[in-house]
């Protein structure tokens, strides 16, 4: 039997990179997947790739957040498969405006803060009362490495560590209704997003890199691990929302190839 078999699945930024990816897997593992996307050529290009693979799937326009868009693709979601198990809250991203703090204008620090944890909230909030309804489910958040340790781009860090609290938090109120809550924080994913950003860029070939671009160089060739396909995201997320991952609960997973640990021993 499918590892995810008769589940209803909905997932945002799905039009492309890591949800995507994790879409069409939980597809193949036997769910209904709903495809929450602002993009709407990538979103109903999501949405015919699932189908032609043999999946079903739903594409519903969405600003993940705006809460009354957000509370009418939950409710569409639940009025097309009759359920809702696991939500997987994966949009989110940088700005290229999120510099050091003393540099940083007010409307980046919202804008950052409204996509990467208002978005959690607001999908958590109008999704788990349909969860209870179904006997309980699987939320997956998405941190990031830059969650664990800090970066050069303060308000996306400070988001991704606020969604691994946010997400410990779940877990501990919802467990009681058979509901578990785990984040991905993964590190450099291929995803279009990523290749487009960096391995496209000028500092790959500059003679006078930043610190940041020397210290991407530098695990890019030491550590064969330190940059992932979706599909290795989606592996995981597969994992986390079948029934395998059951004692699984209240916790971040590092999918950073052990980029965190070579940096950590690097540093002793």
């Amino acid at each position: 039997m499918a590892r995810m078999s008769g589940k209803v699945a909905f997932l945002t930024g799905a039009g492309a990179g890591i949800a995507r990816a994790t879409a069409r897997a939980f597809a193949r593992e036997g769910a209904k997947v709903a495809l929450f996307e602002l993009d709407e050529a990538a979103g109903r290009s999501a949405e015919a790739q699932i189908r032609a693979e043999g999946g079903e799937a739903l594409f519903i326009r969405t600003d993940v957040t705006d809460d009354a868009q957000v509370k009418h693709a939950v409710e569409r979601t639940v009025e097309a498969f009759g359920r809702l198990d696991v939500i997987m809250n994966c949009a989110g991203g940088s700005l290229q405006e999120d510099r050091p703090v003393h540099l940083m204008d007010i409307d980046t620090w919202h804008r950052t803060m409204a996509l990467n944890l208002l978005h959690p909230f607001l999908c958590c909030r109008h999704a788990i009362p349909h969860m209870i309804a179904a006997g309980g489910g699987s939320i997956i958040n998405f941190s990031s490495h830059l969650g664990l340790k800090g970066s050069e781009k303060p308000a996306y860090a400070a988001a991704k560590g606020g969604i691994m609290s946010f997400t410990q938090t779940l877990a501990a109120q919802y467990v009681g209704y058979n509901i578990r809550a785990n984040a991905i924080a993964p590190a450099i994913v291929r995803t279009e997003r990523s290749i487009a950003r960096w391995e496209n860029k000028d500092w790959l070939l500059s003679d006078n890199p930043s610190p940041a671009a020397k210290a991407r160089i530098t695990m890019q060739k030491l550590y064969p691990f330190s940059v992932g396909e979706p599909e290795h995201i989606a592996a995981l997320a597969v994992f986390l929302g079948s029934d395998e991952s059951r004692m699984v609960n209240g916790t971040t997973i590092a999918a950073d190839g052990g980029r965190s640990t070579y940096l950590k021993v690097s540093s002793d």
